[in-house]
């Protein structure tokens, strides 16, 4: 095999990474018939095809997803010293970018972030965005974590790695004094709720729930976020179905209090990174220290 050319390599990267030779060529100012070109002769070069073309869509071969795993390791180190050049910052001064999903509970990740605030070494910043902005961010180097409550599913394409840092209880949280003194669902059937959209899988564990005990609750709202969650489970006089770290300041003052838990139902609570050769060592700590076993 002739000596490897990085141009195509990369061209051949940047295509398989997207998905899509159209997008790529716009993003790259060339044209599509240069970029296939480029591909072609890295192709040529190692004597093996890397795409499948005998479909629409650009499927990798078996050899592709062997030269991907390589350029990933190549390219994305050179974007992250990109990325640490542009920010200009200082050496001295641990800059921690933090994604967390829009949908997610404040309580949850200002317990999580605690530890780095006493740090004086360590300045935080936090982005608040929806899951695919934040993988796009991430593999793009401008975050160095997501915080998220939906795991990612595997992609050779992205080399995403995920660690449960956390699972809190799920538990039917109502006003304070008006627990019903029955057992589920004796007592329940006079109140209204407010409840996870579907096909979230606390939902899908309160439906479990209540088909198992012919219940059928009146439904008041249905919400994908966690901080509206927590605003109508304060405010409506509703019953809620959410983790208690969601409501933990309104548990305390005496606003809400917990009427049951939902039997071996968790919500769990992930840090999403991708494999890089650094992470800011006051992160590397606390995701050490953070680590469900």
């Amino acid at each position: 095999m002739s000596r490897l050319n990085y141009r195509h390599l990369y061209y051949f990267w940047r295509v398989a990474t997207a998905g899509n030779l159209t997008r790529v060529a716009q993003t790259l100012h060339v044209s599509q018939s240069a970029l296939s070109a480029q591909i072609r002769a890295l192709e040529e070069s190692m004597g093996r095809d890397l795409f499948d073309r005998s479909g629409r869509r650009l499927q990798l071969t078996e050899w592709g997803q062997r030269v991907l795993t390589h350029a990933e390791a190549i390219f994305s180190r050179g974007e992250e010293l990109e990325s640490l050049i542009a920010r200009g910052e200082n050496v001295d001064e641990q800059v921690i970018r933090v994604g967390v999903l829009s949908t997610m509970s404040r309580n949850f990740v200002d317990a999580f972030l605690a530890p780095l605030l006493p740090q004086p070494s360590v300045r935080l910043v936090v982005q608040s965005r929806g899951i695919a902005e934040l993988l796009d961010s991430l593999a793009n180097h401008t975050l160095d974590v997501v915080l998220s409550s939906v795991n990612v599913t595997v992609n050779p394409k992205r080399l995403w790695q995920s660690q449960l840092i956390a699972q809190q209880p799920v538990s039917v949280i109502g006003p304070a004094g008006q627990r019903p003194d029955r057992r589920f669902p004796k007592g329940y059937d006079s109140h209204r709720w407010v409840l996870p959209s579907p096909p979230s899988e606390i939902r899908a564990a309160f439906d479990a729930l209540c088909s198992s005990a012919q219940f059928e609750p009146s439904i008041q709202a249905e919400v994908d976020d966690m901080a509206m969650l927590r605003l109508l489970a304060r405010d409506s006089g509703a019953l809620a179905i959410l983790p208690q770290v969601v409501v933990r300041d309104e548990i305390e003052g005496g606003q809400l209090e917990e009427y049951m838990a939902l039997p071996r139902v968790l919500e769990n609570f992930y840090a999403i990174t991708v494999k890089r050769s650094y992470l800011p060592p006051a992160l590397a700590e606390l995701l050490k220290r953070q680590a469900v076993l």
